[in-house]
Parts: structure tokens; C-alpha cells; sequence
């Protein structure tokens, strides 16, 4: 038994749980095939409804929920926000399992949309249990695990579908046992004792024998303490957990946005990081629409599990690889965001007028692996010199720009209340979306880049003239 408590004591238990929900929770086959699956015998949905009804229901959905959730993950201690992800995943993959009308299906929709708002519950709570100095290694786990969970599922998926060992509804039920085990695994997920706002971990010192100390110096004459006296014994030192009213924590949330924005830099950064991730979750979200349009008479979807991979783990390399480069991004930065997205465009535009499915795919890999990269970049680059708080406050942020902007996207570009376009014009609108960031971030970039070397040449005294001869004077 003391065995027992003392490894679930120890930072690799919660890790090792929380991994295994990541993994299992991930998993999921049909992906890669959703859009054959809506608009096939099983199903039979038209890619309109799909397009334009179905899918836009997501954006509005994960916007309207993500700041209750942001909120309620801290003030619940998150691990019941992550058991509550995991249930609604399961109704979520059970309403596409045994419904097929259009309603139901934007059900469907609203629920994954708390599902994704909810992900900051699972990248959030591993701090609460482990210490500062394990941060690196828990965060590089549960992020891994969770990108070999997406590539499992789009192999696995790839797999049953080409040698047709399964259909796509026994795929479905396939995926709610997995779901169930991961349900099962958030159970034991241990409760933490304190979050990033309303239940924060802080150090005090008994008041009374501090006042009594004080007291003691002041009697002494005023002057300083001797040595040692000043300084609190590590057993008056007690931890303690501050939960905070609502009110406070806005307040402070509302602070700490004003200063980490105040930077210009992190600014820039963030614009960057709103703006491409949202034209990303549009390219993502519709990307199949457009792969059955370009070849709408062959069977080619049957690979779209096998580009989901391979795009995967393109994505995790190109991430990694950044890691050991030695570019001083506070100077390069900007520019690479806009050289970079440029490529993005380009890639984008390519995907959209080929009327090759295998150029197409190509495409998505490396736009999907572009966006990855300068993610981590931009990632980096804001953590670098942020509290873990206002990191989250920061991501939180980010995140929720990105999705407003994305959500007047969809209302009214995609939606069929708003001018409902085909799919051709929609990637079109996406490429040039991400033409405009890329010339906007390459003119910021350059900027930076002269305003930088007119600032060394400033700093530089000039040197003074000699007079005729004077070296020979010197001695």
C-alpha cells in the first residue's frame, strides 16, 4: 500500500493518466473520411447542406462557449471540465452515429464546439498537479501523445477503409469504445488543489510571529535586524490555498491584459497568430469539401486518412526542427511570418486551381506543416518572458480573436445566411486572406529590420577627425 501511494504521490501518475486520455480521446478513424460520410448512402446529406447549414454551426459554437469554459475550467479545478469534454465527445461521435437529419447533425456540431473549447481543461491541468521544474517534460508528453493519438486514427482509419475491413458506422462504434476508455481513465485523474486564477498556491508567513519580530527590532532601537532575523524559518512558512471571488479575478485578468498587450512586440505576434489561425481552422474545416470537388468522379478519398498522417507528422517535424535553430527571431521574426505565410498562400492557391487531387493533397502538407512551424514560433516567442498565467491569459486571448474572426468569416462567406459560396470561391477567399497577412507581416518585417540597423548606425559615435601629422605627436 505504501508502494501504492507513494507513485501516486509522485508527477508521473497524473502524467501517465493524463496521456492515456490524450491518446485514446484522439484517436478517431472517421475523421479523415467525414464529408464521404455525410454526403454517402449513410447519411445522405448533399455537400451544400454540409457546407453551408452543417459546419458553420462549430465556429459559432466554440465562440460562444469558449470564455464560460475558460472561466468555469479554473474556478472547477479542471479535471471535471476534462471528465466533461470527454462525455460530450461521446454524445457528440453517438449523434453521428445513430442520426442523419440536418438539425441533428448542427447538434452534433455544437457539441464538438464545447468539446474544442474545452481542450484548455486538458492542456491546463497537468500544471495544477506537478511541479514548476517537471512543466517541460509533462507538457512535451501530453502534447505528443496527443499528435500520435490524431496520427493513429488517420493510419488506422486509412486502413479499414482501404481493404474494407469495417464501414463506416462500425468505425463509429469502434471509436465510442475508445472514447469509453478514455472516459473511464478521467475518473482517476487526481483532483488538484489549486488553479491559475481563483484557487492560487501561495507562500505566507505566520502574522502574529511576524509582527512580533518587527516588534522585537523596533524595540532594539530601529536599526537592522542581525543577521538571520529578517528572513522567516522555514517553519513558520505555510502553504496556503487563496481562492478568489469572480470579481477579483476579471479584475486581474483585465490588469494583466493590459500590461502583457502593452507590448508592441507580443502585439505583432499575436495579431499574426489570431489572424493565421484562423484562416488555418478554415482550411482545415473544409479541406475535404474541396478534395471531393476536385475529383468528385473517382474514388480518391479513401487516401485522405493517409495525407491526414503523413500531414501530422510533417507538422510535429517541422515543430521539433525549430527548436534547434539559432535564429534571433526578435529580429527575423516578423519577416519569416510573412515570407512564410506568403508560401501559405501560395500553397492555398495551388490547391484551389489544380485540378490534380495528388497536387492537391501536396498542398495541404505543406501548408499544414507551414502553419505549424511559425505556431511554434509564435508560441515561443510570447512565452519567453510571460508568467504560466499570463501565458494562458494570452493563449486564451489569442484564441478567442482567432475565432471572431473566423466566425464573420463563416457567417459571411460560408454560411448560407450570408452569401453561402461554393467551395472554389471560399479557397479563394482563404488564399488571398493569407496573401494579405503575408504582405503585411513582410512590410512589418522590413521595417523592423531598417528601423533596426538606422538605430545601430545612430548609437555608433562618429569618428573624430585627426589633424595633419598628429600620430607622429602622440609620444
Amino acid at each position: 500500500m505504501e508502494a501504492v501511494k507513494k507513485w501516486r504521490s509522485d508527477w508521473k501518475y497524473p502524467t501517465i493518466l493524463l496521456c492515456i486520455y490524450g491518446f485514446f480521446s484522439t484517436v478517431k478513424p472517421l475523421e479523415p473520411f467525414l464529408i464521404p460520410f455525410l454526403t454517402g448512402p449513410d447519411k445522405n446529406l448533399t455537400t451544400e447542406q454540409v457546407n453551408n447549414q452543417i459546419f458553420p454551426v462549430w465556429t459559432y459554437s466554440y465562440l460562444s462557449v469558449l470564455v464560460p469554459v475558460f472561466l468555469l475550467t479554473d474556478w472547477l479545478r479542471y479535471m471535471p471540465v476534462v471528465v466533461f469534454q470527454c462525455v460530450m465527445l461521446f454524445i457528440t461521435t453517438a449523434l453521428l452515429l445513430w442520426t442523419a437529419s440536418v438539425p441533428a447533425m448542427q447538434a452534433t456540431q455544437f457539441f464538438y464546439g464545447v468539446v474544442t473549447a474545452s481542450d484548455i481543461a486538458y492542456f491546463s491541468y497537468i500544471y495544477s498537479v506537478i511541479d514548476l521544474k517537471r512543466y517541460r517534460k509533462a507538457t512535451s508528453y501530453s502534447r505528443s501523445v496527443q499528435l500520435l493519438g490524431y496520427t493513429v486514427g488517420s493510419v488506422l482509419g486509412q486502413l479499414l477503409v482501404s481493404f474494407d475491413l469495417m464501414s463506416y458506422n462500425n468505425i463509429l462504434v469502434f471509436t465510442l469504445v475508445l472514447t469509453a476508455i478514455a472516459l473511464l481513465t478521467s475518473f482517476f485523474l487526481p483532483m488538484p488543489q489549486k488553479s491559475m486564477f481563483f484557487h492560487q498556491r501561495r507562500g505566507r508567513q505566520n502574522a502574529a510571529e511576524q509582527s512580533n519580530t518587527i516588534n522585537a527590532s523596533l524595540e532594539n532601537g530601529g536599526g537592522e535586524m542581525e543577521s538571520g532575523e529578517g528572513e522567516p524559518d522555514a517553519e513558520k512558512l505555510e502553504e496556503s490555498i487563496v481562492t478568489q471571488s469572480c470579481g477579483q479575478v476579471l479584475l486581474q485578468l483585465w490588469r494583466d491584459f493590459r500590461h502583457c498587450y502593452s507590448s508592441r512586440q507580443l502585439l505583432y505576434w499575436s495579431v499574426w497568430w489570431a489572424m493565421a489561425t484562423c484562416g488555418y481552422n478554415q482550411t482545415v474545416n473544409y479541406v475535404q469539401v474541396l478534395w471531393e470537388h476536385v475529383q468528385p468522379s473517382q474514388n480518391f478519398s479513401i487516401y485522405n486518412g493517409g495525407v491526414e498522417a503523413v500531414s501530422n507528422l510533417l507538422s510535429a517535424a517541422t515543430a521539433y526542427g525549430i527548436g534547434f535553430t539559432e535564429v534571433r527571431w526578435e529580429q527575423w521574426g516578423e519577416l519569416a511570418l510573412g515570407g512564410f505565410s506568403g508560401l501559405s498562400a501560395a500553397s492555398l492557391f495551388l490547391m484551389t486551381f489544380t485540378g490534380n487531387i495528388w497536387v492537391c493533397y501536396s498542398g495541404y502538407v505543406v501548408f499544414k506543416s507551414l502553419y505549424m512551424m511559425l505556431i511554434t514560433i509564435a508560441m515561443y516567442q510570447i512565452a519567453a518572458d510571460l508568467s504560466m498565467e499570463r501565458y494562458a491569459l494570452v493563449f486564451g486571448a489569442n484564441t478567442f480573436g482567432a475565432l471572431a474572426l473566423q466566425t464573420i468569416i463563416t457567417s459571411v462567406v460560408v454560411d448560407s445566411r450570408g452569401l453561402g459560396l461554393a467551395i472554389i470561391p471560399q479557397f479563394t477567399v482563404y488564399s488571398s486572406y493569407f496573401l494579405v497577412i503575408s504582405v503585411v507581416f513582410l512590410l512589418r518585417g522590413l521595417f523592423s529590420i531598417w528601423r533596426a540597423q538606422r538605430s545601430r548606425k545612430e548609437t555608433i559615435p562618429p569618428d573624430k577627425d585627426e589633424t595633419p601629422g598628429s600620430e607622429e605627436h602622440r609620444f
